[in-house]
């Protein structure tokens, strides 16, 4: 696919968020199959500004990039409560989407936008990112080998420092609180190492009043054999993406477990009585790893399913966390 005469994707961005700068956007522009060639804004400033960095025609309005002849995909790094609107716009422009987590704010429109896209003939990928990096394969083959025993229990956090007054994520109506943004990492890896049919067994929700958004929270799921999965999320602690899975001879645990940079070495720690061992693990880029892979399923048709599956079974399950969670205003 990366020879001279292979064929390449022409995508274009529709708006100008941080991530989008910071990672996916230098990653796009490294694609050898990508031509990045259009990026819009509501403000031309900002589009011009990413334009003279990654290349491609700055463009304002999100809609007059979608009636642009010349782009074939669409990576949409929105506002989490904007994606719906978009990739359903995008989708009827007859263009393959890319969407930032979470797809969508809730299981029916999520499900909704799958199925149009497949009675369009298009791809629609949700961007949980670290799905696509290296090290979690390795501790998957690491708990298939036995090096804990078996599973009796996971947890994991994803927690971040206050951001600045303003920021997007403070804002009820486009942001959404720290649940939507922080809370689907931990529970989509609860759902990759213990299955999917995962019980809501509690929830609690840190509620600021002033901004009406949720600012943290903690969560207890459970399999339909009593393993627990204790996650906590949030936006108001000190910075920590961690996961550990408890077994029956020991303990597994992995920081840096979302958000690596590409340089990052990981280390897996394993514990067992009188017994300790650290691995570091190769670095890997799993921005690039998500391109790529979108690359290859709109130019090679790769089976979306398996991933499609996921997206049904994290959209189902926040909306049943969110159902069951005790708020607490603060």
């Amino acid at each position: 696919m990366n020879s001279a005469n292979a064929p390449r994707l022409r995508m274009g961005v529709l708006g100008c968020a941080d991530i989008a700068w910071r990672r996916t956007l230098p990653a796009m522009v490294a694609n050898p199959s990508i031509d990045v060639v259009a990026i819009a804004s509501r403000r031309a400033a900002k589009a011009a500004k990413f334009t003279a960095r990654f290349g491609g025609r700055p463009i304002t309005g999100y809609e007059r990039l979608l009636d642009s002849p010349d782009v074939d995909a669409v990576y949409i790094p929105l506002p989490a409560l904007m994606h719906a609107e978009w990739v359903e716009t995008t989708l009827l422009a007859g263009k393959h989407v890319l969407v930032e987590k979470p797809m969508t704010a809730s299981l029916a429109d999520t499900a909704r936008l799958l199925e149009l896209a497949k009675e369009r003939g298009l791809v629609l990928l949700e961007n949980y990112m670290f799905l696509h990096h290296s090290q979690h394969a390795a501790v998957r083959a690491l708990l298939d080998a036995g090096a804990i025993g078996e599973i009796r229990g996971f947890a994991s956090d994803f927690t971040i420092p206050p951001k600045p007054e303003g920021d997007i994520r403070y804002q009820q109506d486009v942001g959404g609180g720290a649940f939507l943004d922080f809370g689907g990492y931990p529970v989509r890896a609860a759902l990759h190492f213990l299955g999917h049919g995962l019980d809501v067994v509690g929830a609690v929700f840190r509620y600021d009043t002033v901004t009406n958004v949720v600012m943290s929270g903690s969560i207890l799921l459970a399999t339909t054999t009593g393993i627990p999965a204790q996650l906590s999320f949030g936006m108001e602690h000190s910075y920590r993406t961690h996961y550990e899975l408890r077994g029956s001879t020991g303990r597994l645990f992995l920081d840096r477990a979302f958000t690596p940079p590409e340089s990052y070495q990981p280390v897996v720690r394993i514990e067992r009585q009188d017994y300790r061992e650290e691995r570091v693990l190769p670095p890997d880029h799993q921005f690039a790893n998500v391109l790529a892979f979108f690359v290859d399923a709109v130019l090679e048709g790769v089976d979306l399913e398996p991933h499609h599956t996921g997206t049904l079974a994290q959209a189902e399950l926040i909306d049943r966390i969110r159902d069951a969670a005790s708020v607490q205003k603060i």
